[in-house]
This record gives structure tokens, C-alpha cells and sequence, in this order.
């Protein structure tokens, strides 16, 4: 079985996120948006009345090494609330400035808010993409009928993620799973992610691998 995992927006939380997956030698793919690192760290929103910060442009080459890149648009907006040009600056633009800071190639996209339609998948998909998350939890996720709406399996704090887990394990499929690293508030939660992890590394049946590995 396949197990794969994206993380989204390039907040500094990574940072911790990746120290954890880099114990374990896991792949994890990251949803970023170019147009809103600043020179410095800059503060994003606030979740369960914690600050939540983006990093800084000029650290994400160093945090995200080694892990594949996804653009996530260049500043998050409603896809569907843009006008043709403005819609093809944030699919285009965010894929070139991407690879130009990682030098190699942004072959996904994740829709911001989960909002998009026929008009913005097709978009997507010319824009030079090979697939795009959507952000249902399906039970039999891969083949997905369209790999721009390839839909992850669970949220990573889904309570019936083993569940799931066990479930896309039978029939030897691809397991998803997804989030934000700033969702882990607590140590108690960051240490039961890493069992987590840890528990999947652990499973023989189970390999890592990175989105776009799946589609060629």
C-alpha cells in the first residue's frame, strides 16, 4: 500500500512537522502559496487563540529540501470569485515562481478552500499541472475518475483514521491523508502524531511515496 500525505500554506509549525518526518525518512508533499512569504516571517491568523506564521521566503528552501512542492495558488483566494486574468496569474505564476526557488518541477495543485469548478479544473490542468487535491474524504480514493479531483482519505486528526487506514490497506490501494501543521497545539498532540508516523514506517505493507509519484 502507497501512503501519502500533504501539508498546506508554509508555516513555521513545518519546521517541527518535518523534524518528525525526517526521523522516519517520510515523504510528505507541501501545498505552498509564493505570493505571500515576505522578507521576514509574517503572522497569518489565529487558530484556537494560537498566531499562526507563515515562514519567510527565503527559508523555504532549506525547510521544504527534499520534499516535493505543490502550489496552493499565489495568495489563497476563492477561485471561483476571480476574473480569467487574475485566475491565470495565480495558477501560472505561483507554478513558475515555484520552481524557480526549488529548481525542479510544481506538478500539483491544491484548490484553496476546497472551492473549485469544471471552469477552474480545466484551468488547472492547463496551466501545466498533472493533478490537483480536492478535499472530500472518499473510502476508495485511487484511481481517482479525474486526477484533478483526487481526494484525500482523512484529515490526520480523524478519529477513524486507522480505520481508514486499515480499510485502503485490504485491498493494498493508496492511503491520503492531510492537514496543517499548526492544527498540533499541544505536545500531547505532536507526540501522538509522531506515534503516528512512526506507525506507518513500522508497517511492512506500508511504502511512502509522493503525490505526483502516483501519476506518472
Amino acid at each position: 500500500m502507497k501512503v501519502i500525505q500533504s501539508w498546506d500554506d508554509g508555516l513555521v509549525s513545518d519546521i517541527r512537522l518535518i523534524e518528525i518526518l525526517s526521523r522516519y525518512q517520510v515523504k510528505a508533499t507541501f501545498c505552498l502559496n509564493p505570493g505571500l512569504y515576505q522578507e521576514n516571517r509574517s503572522f497569518g491568523w489565529m487558530h484556537e487563540n494560537r498566531e499562526v506564521w507563515r515562514l519567510s521566503i527565503h527559508e523555504l528552501v532549506n525547510v521544504f529540501n527534499g520534499f516535493e512542492i505543490c502550489s496552493h495558488s499565489m495568495t489563497h483566494p476563492y477561485l471561483t470569485d476571480l476574473p480569467d486574468d487574475q485566475l491565470q496569474w495565480e495558477l501560472q505564476t505561483s507554478r513558475h515562481i515555484l520552481q524557480d526557488i526549488f529548481q525542479k518541477p510544481v506538478l500539483g495543485f491544491c484548490y484553496p478552500f476546497n472551492v473549485y469548478n469544471d471552469f477552474i479544473r480545466g484551468a488547472v490542468r492547463s496551466a501545466g499541472y498533472k493533478w490537483a487535491r480536492g478535499n472530500q474524504h472518499l473510502e476508495n480514493i485511487y484511481p481517482p475518475v479525474d486526477p484533478f479531483e483526487f481526494h484525500p482519505s482523512c484529515h490526520f486528526l480523524d478519529q477513524d483514521l486507522w480505520e481508514k487506514y486499515d480499510c485502503q490497506k485490504k485491498r493494498n490501494s493508496v492511503f491520503f491523508l492531510w492537514g496543517h501543521s499548526c492544527e498540533l497545539v499541544n505536545d500531547a498532540m505532536w507526540e501522538n502524531f509522531e506515534r503516528t508516523i512512526n506507525r506507518i514506517s513500522s508497517d511492512s505493507e506500508a511504502e511512502w511515496a509522493f503525490v505526483t509519484e502516483l501519476f506518472g
